[in-house]
C-alpha cells in the first residue's frame, strides 16, 4: 500500500503523464499509458483502423459519414453485415473523428456480452441519454453491438429512447443480421450495408502486417489464408498471428492444419475415390483417411462442394449432387448419424456419376 504522504503532489509542480501512440498511418491518437502494451495485443486490435481513411474497403459508407459530420448532421446509424467487415471500426473511427483523443468519455458502448434486457434500456441507456457532459457542446454516442442479440422487449423499449433523447444523443446500432432488428428501429435509422471484404483489399492489410510482424509466409500460404477468410479481415489476422506464433515457415499445409480445415489434396482423393472406386474400396479408405486426419463429415461436405465446381458434369447430375449436399449437412446439423449420412452421401456420388452417363 502507498501512504497519503507519497500521493501527494505539489500543485505547482506540473505532471508529466507518460503518453503513447496507438494506431499507425494517418491520424495517430495520443493517450494515457493503458495497463498492456502494443505488443501483448493481438494484431485484431493491435491494427484496429483509427481514423475513417484507414477503414478498408467500404469508401462510399466512409464518405457518407464524413459528410455528415461536416454539416453536423450525423443521424441514428445501423450498421449490419458479415462479421470482420469493419462495423466496429468504422463507428470507432467516427466517434475519434467527433470527440478526439478523449472519445471514451463521451461514447457509451455495449457489447452482446454485457446484460442488455429492457431494465438495462430503461436505466443505463436512458440515464445516459438523458443527461449532458459538461463543457461539452453536441451529441453523445451510445453504440450497441450485436444488437441482433436483444430481446423484442427490449428492442421495443428502446424505440422510444432513440425519439425522445435525440438533441442529447446519437445511437449507432451494429448487427450481423438486421432482420432480427424490429422495423420500428430500421425506419429510425440510417442503414448501411458492410458487405464481405474484397480478396485485394484484404491481401493489401495483410501484406502490411506481414511486412510490419516480419512474419515468414509463403505465396501458396497467403492465398490459402485469403480463400479461407472468405472476406472477414478479423478472421484472416488471427489465422496469421496463430500461424506465426506456431511455425517457424507458414505455407498452405499450416494454414489449413491451424484452422481445422481439410487439405485440398485430401478432399480431392475423397472426391475421386467416391467417383472412380467401388463402394467397399471407397469406404474403407476414406473412413481410415478421416480417422488419421481427423476429419468430420461437414468440413468433407464442403470441401467437396468447391471441388465438385471443378468437375464435368451434366447439369441434371450436378443439380442432383449439389442437392443431396445440402440435404446431407441439414441432416447433420439436426443430429443425424455420421455414419448413417457418409453413406448416403457414398451412394449419392455413385447415383451422379450414373447420372451424368445417361444422355439427359
Amino acid at each position: 500500500m502507498v501512504s497519503d504522504d507519497e500521493m501527494r503532489v505539489d500543485d505547482n509542480e506540473p505532471i508529466n503523464w507518460p503518453t503513447t501512440t496507438k494506431g499507425k498511418g494517418k491520424g495517430k491518437a495520443t493517450q494515457h499509458v493503458e495497463p498492456y502494451q502494443d505488443e501483448n495485443l493481438p494484431w485484431v486490435e493491435k491494427y484496429r483502423p483509427v481514423t475513417l481513411e484507414d477503414v478498408v474497403s467500404h469508401h462510399d459508407i466512409t464518405s457518407t459519414i464524413e459528410k455528415f459530420i461536416e454539416k453536423n448532421r450525423l443521424p441514428h446509424l445501423l450498421f449490419y453485415g458479415p462479421p470482420g467487415t469493419g462495423k466496429t471500426s468504422t463507428i470507432l473511427a467516427v466517434a475519434r473523428r467527433i470527440y478526439g483523443a478523449e472519445y471514451r468519455k463521451q461514447i457509451l458502448e455495449l457489447n452482446a456480452s454485457d446484460d442488455r434486457g429492457i431494465e438495462v434500456v430503461r436505466e443505463q441507456i436512458k440515464n445516459f441519454a438523458e443527461t449532458r457532459t459538461l463543457f461539452s457542446k453536441g451529441y453523445k454516442l451510445i453504440i450497441l453491438d450485436e444488437a441482433d442479440m436483444m430481446t423484442t422487449a427490449a428492442q421495443s423499449a428502446l424505440r422510444r429512447v432513440i425519439e425522445q433523447y435525440t438533441k442529447n444523443v446519437r445511437f449507432c446500432i451494429i448487427c450481423n443480421y438486421v432482420n432480427k432488428i424490429i422495423p420500428a428501429i430500421q425506419s429510425r435509422c440510417t442503414r448501411f450495408r458492410f458487405s464481405p471484404l474484397p480478396i485485394a483489399e484484404v491481401e493489401k492489410r495483410v501484406d502490411n502486417v506481414i511486412e510490419a510482424e516480419g512474419v515468414k509466409l509463403t505465396a501458396e500460404g497467403k492465398q490459402a489464408l485469403l480463400k479461407l477468410s472468405k472476406g472477414d479481415m478479423r478472421r484472416a489476422l488471427n489465422v496469421l498471428q496463430a500461424c506465426h506464433a506456431a511455425y517457424e515457415l507458414t505455407g498452405e499445409a499450416e494454414i489449413y492444419n491451424c484452422t481445422g480445415n481439410p487439405q485440398p489434396a485430401d478432399i480431392e482423393t475423397i472426391v475421386n475415390s467416391m467417383l472412380q472406386d467401388d463402394f467397399t474400396t471407397s469406404y474403407n479408405m476414406i473412413s481410415a483417411l478421416k480417422t488419421d486426419r481427423g476429419l468430420a463429415l461437414p468440413d468433407l461436405i464442403n470441401g467437396a462442394y468447391e471441388y465438385i465446381e471443378t468437375i464435368n458434369f451434366k447439369p441434371h447430375a450436378r443439380i442432383y449432387l449439389l442437392d443431396f449436399l445440402a440435404t446431407t449437412e441439414h441432416r447433420l446439423s439436426t443430429g443425424g448419424s455420421e455414419k448413417i449420412q457418409f453413406t448416403a452421401l457414398l451412394g449419392a456420388f455413385k447415383h451422379a456419376v450414373e447420372l451424368s452417363a445417361k444422355s439427359t
